[in-house]
């Protein structure tokens, strides 16, 4: 089904920040719409007599029909501007699912690190560990989610609310330029990242984000001695 074409229906739209929204979307079909938590889909449309597409990774794990987004505005841009302003019931077309930043098997003990709305196919693969107890059962997970604002951390109620119900989810969000009123973690995400990483070797990383975020998570995680295959990133420029 990734090369066919399909469609969705916009069943709701959240105001997330003032430049970020959060899409959820109906697929039309008798099969519904199955994919690999962290995938993408790849978005096409109409613009100036021209088809343009735009992929966009899935913020959510499968429902059946359902799947979410999680997109910014990008000033004069077309795709991102179009589809944050798309009213409920709009169509949209797409080609999926795609792409390969997935959960790995074995399940070990894992470190997911975001920044911005590199949040997105990361909620899809907590959505999905934590739908079920045999999946995380025995496993340690810490997300280690960075961003410049508290405006900025997306979903964070959702985080908050999954530490509490599930001992072994570690939440971290971590602040680079909050005011004096923010209590919790400052600084960029690898800085927090080293005293979680230093002595564990057998965990899996889980990376997405701007290329500068990830290269260098990437570049501490392998100095710290993890092996590459342990670190799956996607970059989002």
């Amino acid at each position: 089904m990734a090369d066919t074409f399909r469609t969705a229906r916009l069943l709701r739209s959240r105001t997330l920040s003032e430049q970020t929204q959060h899409l959820e979307f109906e697929v039309g079909g008798a099969e519904g719409f199955e994919f690999t938590p962290g995938q993408f889909i790849s978005l096409v449309a109409e613009h100036d007599g021209r088809e343009i597409t735009r992929a966009y990774s899935l913020a959510s794990a499968p429902r059946g029909h359902r799947f979410d987004l999680c997109l910014n505005r990008v000033p004069g841009g077309f795709f991102s501007n179009y589809l944050c302003d798309l009213q409920e019931g709009g169509a949209i077309r797409f080609q999926g699912p795609l792409g390969f930043f997935t959960l790995r098997q074995p399940r070990r003990d894992s470190l997911f690190i975001a920044t911005g709305t590199g949040i997105a196919p990361i909620r899809g693969m907590l959505e999905w560990l934590f739908a079920e107890e045999e999946r995380h059962r025995g496993r340690e997970f810490w997300l280690i989610f960075g961003v410049r604002h508290r405006a900025g951390l997306y979903y964070h109620e959702e985080w908050e609310e999954l530490a509490r119900r599930h001992p072994n989810f570690h939440y971290l969000p971590t602040l680079s330029r909050e005011g004096a009123e923010w209590t919790g973690l400052r600084g960029h995400v690898q800085e927090h990242v080293r005293a979680l990483a230093a002595r564990h070797l057998d965990r899996h990383a889980y990376i997405c984000g701007l290329k500068a975020m990830v290269d260098a998570n990437r570049a501490l995680l392998k100095e710290l001695g993890w092996e590459r295959k342990s670190i799956v990133y996607e970059r989002y420029d």
